[in-house]
């Protein structure tokens, strides 16, 4: 019905588009559950996969991730009813070297604009259209004010999208549950002595537990992997806080998706901690 009902729109058999969105979108080896659950979100947005408003990149892991090219990220925020515009300033140095640009978006239903900056040297790429570098980081800066403004989720830009699809799978693995019996029959090891994580203050013992040892940011996917681990050591809810407190410094350093995972996976820990 879907595959129908996306042929119909831009007036195709079923079978001409299928081929057509697979020969386009970078789905030529992709299966038809992936086929779907890409134009899933292409009709949920609204985005033309035959003009490459919309393409795909193929997960390392399996699946596939959603990229939309700025001239469907335009079109998302022209089209939508509360949009009321947007602006750049771009920043050069002395010497007139780019420094960031600033995408300013307007919303009718808002007092106040959203102002997102994004800087040259984060932003860079050593590929062929970063050489057209303002027009690049223009792109960037407006991509993430949409985001911001309008909560436009589970798509990316082109960057974004390369990351994800080589990134592998950095889920941990889920911990077996006791059963009744051995929780009845363990018995806990005396605390060591120069142990500060089973003996002294536990505030101390929280700080300590979620800040040792943590991995650079740089590496974005060790530093997941460490994170997720760490999520589901935890055994109560106030070092759950305290762990998430320890991730504020790197938050905005990562991708969505990464955000998503690590409430995910706090949601799930806490689930298996509810009595």
């Amino acid at each position: 019905m879907l595959l129908d009902y996306m042929a119909d729109k831009y007036s195709l058999k079923a079978d001409e588009f299928s081929k057509t969105v697979r020969a386009t979108c970078g789905l030529a080896t992709a299966t038809a559950e992936q086929v779907a659950a890409f134009l899933i979100v292409a009709k949920e947005y609204d985005l033309n996969p035959l003009t490459k408003e919309i393409y795909a990149f193929p997960g390392k892991g399996g699946g596939i991730v959603p990229i939309v090219s700025i001239d469907g990220w335009v079109n998302l925020v022209n089209s939508n009813p509360q949009c009321d515009g947007f602006e750049f300033e771009m920043e050069h140095a002395p010497d007139g070297e780019l420094i960031s640009c600033t995408c300013t978006m307007y919303r009718k239903d808002r007092s106040h604009p959203v102002c997102v900056t994004e800087y040259y040297e984060e932003c860079k790429r050593a590929t062929e259209p970063w050489k057209m570098k303002h027009r690049m980081l223009r792109h960037k800066s407006m991509i993430q004010a949409a985001r911001y403004a309008f909560g436009f989720a589970g798509i990316y830009d082109e960057d974004e999208g390369r990351i994800i699809a080589e990134a592998t799978d950095i889920t941990p693995p889920r911990q077996r549950v006791p059963s009744p019996t051995e929780a009845i029959e363990h018995k806990p090891s005396e605390p060591k002595k120069d142990d500060p994580i089973s003996t002294g203050n536990p505030i101390e013992n929280r700080i300590y537990r979620t800040k040792d040892p943590m991995p650079s940011i740089d590496n974005c996917a060790e530093w997941m992997t460490w994170a997720l681990g760490k999520i589901a050591e935890t055994d109560a809810g106030d070092e759950m806080d305290a762990l998430f407190e320890s991730f504020d410094a790197f938050w905005m350093d990562l991708l969505p998706m990464d955000r998503d995972a690590l409430l995910a996976a706090r949601k799930t820990r806490e689930t298996e901690l509810e009595p």
